[in-house]
């Protein structure tokens, strides 16, 4: 059965698992069974300006070429040290079971639909570790609560890779970045492991939230590394994270602050536009003789004839396609960029909604190899987006209600009433009305 999207080939998996399960919580996930989810540079001192009707001034002279070097600045504390996290394994201290009880209480929580037997298995499995994130609030020590995140995995060091089981935030811990921040830890330990690579199977509430953390559908890592260590599931989608052994994840944006001065510093070694500064225009400053200027170009060539514009390489069509991209142009472009902003917001609602998985990519046809025997004229959301993008494909909103629409009838022709997929598909159909009322 499917939707626009095809259901993930059956394999034999090498373990017995679970069905593909999924949770209620937006940032939660559990993987292994198919995951559910719950600076700016150093300024330049101004140099002098000259006064108002001299000629510019320049600041250095061209000969000057070569780069300031940036200042070191001091290496910042970093704000991961203050989270209070640690690994865990089963190795029989009370300490440790403690916080593995923990562990199994927050995924069995986060991931309701998840076997219970399933969590306890994977997670006092000796070959499996968490990460553990802990409460600093001393009064939940010791019990549940002071897990407020956690990771499962298991490591096959001699393959130089992982498998994600389980990942979860508590519900009370959710929206403060305790998602990003638990991947990037995991990544800073997985380093001094050796593993390379992270995969996992994620469902379709999972599949955004891995996105984010540099997870990726395309597996680079060869077969034959992961082949017959993990399980199959039908229903996921296996996703993949390279973790490179030279980068400390948990310091990206100061590293790419540190990129973004040195880059402005090798700039400024061949760039003129900060060492010459134009003095301020005076008011009631007159651009000229506008004689012989159309009214639309007349602030096309005002912003020309200004001190610096021309000096700085600009010419009048550049200004006038400037103009024309800010303002829309003519009328009718102004209307084509409504109706292309409008009819977008129209798809992204569509595409947030939890019936929307089956929709968003085209139907695999090599693995359902008869879908295009029986559904003739295929449309998925991808495609919806892309022609709205083009903006020459829908002349309204009524264009992209039908399209809507046929998306549902292709979904219902395919699909046996009792499937997810055929839910998936009503519940599209009972949601256009909200955002297409005019022709409900």
């Amino acid at each position: 059965s499917i939707g626009s999207a095809a259901n993930p080939k059956k394999r034999k998996a090498c373990d017995p698992a679970p069905p593909p399960l999924s949770s209620s919580s937006s940032s939660s996930a559990g993987a292994s069974a198919p995951l559910a989810s719950s600076a700016s540079s150093e300024p330049t001192p101004a140099p002098p300006t000259a006064a108002p009707g001299d000629p510019a001034t320049p600041v250095a002279g061209p000969s000057d070429t070569s780069a300031p070097e940036p200042e070191k600045v001091p290496r910042k504390p970093n704000p991961y040290d203050s989270i209070k996290h640690r690994i865990v394994t089963n190795d029989g201290t009370t300490d440790s079971l403690v916080k593995l009880i923990g562990l199994k209480s927050l995924f069995a929580k986060q991931l309701p639909k998840m076997p219970k037997e399933y969590i306890v298995r994977l997670v006092f499995d000796r070959r499996h570790k968490s990460l553990a994130l802990l409460s600093p609030d001393p009064e939940v020590r010791g019990s549940d609560e002071e897990i407020i995140g956690g990771i499962c995995y298991r490591a096959y060091p001699e393959m130089r890779f992982a498998e994600i089981a389980f990942c979860a935030v508590s519900a009370s811990q959710q929206v403060k970045g305790y998602g990003t921040k638990l991947m990037n830890l995991l990544k800073r330990h997985a380093v001094t492991e050796g593993v390379e690579y992270f995969i996992t199977y994620a469902d379709n509430y999972a599949i955004g939230y891995f996105k984010k953390q540099g997870f990726t559908k395309t597996i680079s890592m060869p077969k034959g590394r992961f082949h017959g260590l993990i399980k199959d599931y039908d229903g996921g989608t296996m996703m993949e994270c390279y973790v490179h052994p030279s980068v400390d994840f948990t310091r990206v944006p100061e590293m790419i602050e540190a990129q973004r001065t040195f880059l402005l510093s090798r700039i400024r070694a061949v760039a003129r536009s900060h060492r010459v500064v134009y003095p301020p225009l005076p008011r009631g400053w007159n651009p000229g003789d506008m004689e012989g200027t159309s009214r639309s170009n007349e602030a096309v060539v005002r912003a020309y004839r200004i001190p610096g514009v021309r000096e700085a390489g600009w010419t009048l069509a550049d200004l006038q396609a400037a103009h024309n991209a800010g303002s829309g142009g003519k009328d009718g472009d102004r209307a084509g960029a409504r109706l292309k902003s409008d009819l977008l917001g129209l798809v992204r609602r569509v595409e947030e909604q939890q019936f929307a998985w089956p929709f968003r990519e085209p139907v695999d046809t090599n693995e359902v190899r008869d879908y295009l025997d029986i559904v003739k004229d295929p449309i998925d959301l991808s495609t919806m987006e892309r022609r709205v993008r083009r903006g020459d494909w829908y002349k309204g909103r009524r264009m992209l209600f039908s399209d809507m629409m046929r998306m549902v009838n292709n979904c219902k022709l395919y699909n046996d009433s009792a499937s997810p997929y055929y839910e998936c598909a009503v519940g599209l159909e009972k949601f256009l009305p909200s955002i297409f009322p005019e022709f409900s």
